[in-house]
């Protein structure tokens, strides 16, 4: 049977509304299987820790279990680029941060695009990381590493574990005009290990996993890249502290699905979120190496793409004009 143009139309259109309610009342029942959270960097890390907190509470609120996988690899690029590639139904997700979601933008060439490429759903924390070294290496504190390293040019090796630690590392070399090996991790639990066995002299960690080893003496923490110190660990000054306000920086970690899914289900998996951060035990677990809770008018997908879009604005001229991309 060969069918009219208007006939064609409105077959076209039945089978489209048709869709649209299939999705619909998907959207709706959603969830009804397990979800995944990719985490992309290995597991131990600052980010797998965090994620494993909040995945735990949500899985209480979505009453279904919140699986997390570690896809680690090229800065995070990995993990973040299956979820880019996954079907936008809520089923996978990922626990990135800003360096996965923004600075990997320039500093590699991805065949998706970080700020746009998927739907926020939201905040999880921020913070600041902090430069540590091996409890044998000679500077004690941050002015003796810095005239150490003056001294000593390109004798000392740094971990570097993202995007956000090599930039970090960049811009100290710079405004210390300073020289030191950049060594490339996969993650922040494998370069602590080295560093605590001392196979490497610094990283640049965040406090979740770094400060527990530094009140063990097992590491020393040297300065943190915050305005203020931190209630966590008083004794580690800041880089404005000792006149270097240029280094100061603050990361966050957050929710992402792949670009598409329904609003409805962003706002389910939004909803368990802000329930999570909301949850005392939670708070006190995230909060006590540092991590720090975000306002609740900022656990909203709006809040994390305006975030997004302004780091974007802030860091990208920065990393091309330093010339920060990979090999």
């Amino acid at each position: 049977m060969k069918l009219g143009r208007r006939e064609f139309l409105q077959l076209a259109a039945g089978a489209a509304a048709l869709r649209a309610g299939i999705d619909d009342a998907t959207a709706q029942a959603y969830p009804t299987r397990p979800i995944t959270m990719i985490v992309p960097s290995p597991a131990g890390g600052t980010g797998d820790a965090i994620a494993r907190v909040i995945a735990d509470r949500m899985r209480r609120s979505l009453a279904q279990p919140v699986v997390i996988e570690n896809v680690a690899g090229a800065d995070g690029g990995i993990g973040s680029g299956r979820v880019a590639r996954a079907r936008p139904d809520g089923y996978t997700i990922e626990h990135g941060s800003m360096s996965t979601h923004v600075l990997n933008g320039v500093f590699y060439s991805l065949p998706y695009d970080v700020v746009n490429g998927f739907a926020p759903i939201a905040l999880t924390t921020g913070g600041s990381p902090i430069i540590v070294g091996r409890k044998t290496f000679p500077a004690n504190d941050v002015r003796e590493l810095i005239t150490w390293l003056k001294a000593n040019p390109n004798k000392a090796s740094m971990a570097v574990t993202s995007t956000a630690a090599r930039l970090l590392a960049t811009f100290l070399q710079q405004q210390t005009e300073t020289q030191f090996a950049l060594v490339a991790y996969r993650g922040s639990a494998p370069a602590l290990q080295d560093l605590v066995a001392g196979h490497i002299d610094l990283s640049i960690d965040f406090p979740f996993t770094s400060l527990p080893l530094v009140r063990a003496s097992s590491i020393k923490g040297y300065v943190k890249t915050s305005d203020i110190r931190s209630a966590q660990a008083p004794d580690i000054p800041t880089f404005a502290e000792i006149g270097l306000p240029a280094m100061t920086y603050s990361q966050w970690t957050a929710l992402f699905a792949p670009r598409d899914t329904p609003r409805e289900i962003i706002n389910k998996l939004n909803e368990a979120v802000v329930e999570a951060l909301g949850d005392p035990a939670v708070r006190s677990r995230l909060t006590e190496f540092g991590g720090e809770i975000f306002p609740r008018e900022q656990q909203t997908p709006e809040a994390l793409a305006a975030l997004q879009k302004a780091d974007a604005e802030k860091w990208w001229p920065i990393m091309k004009a330093a010339g920060i991309r990979a090999e």
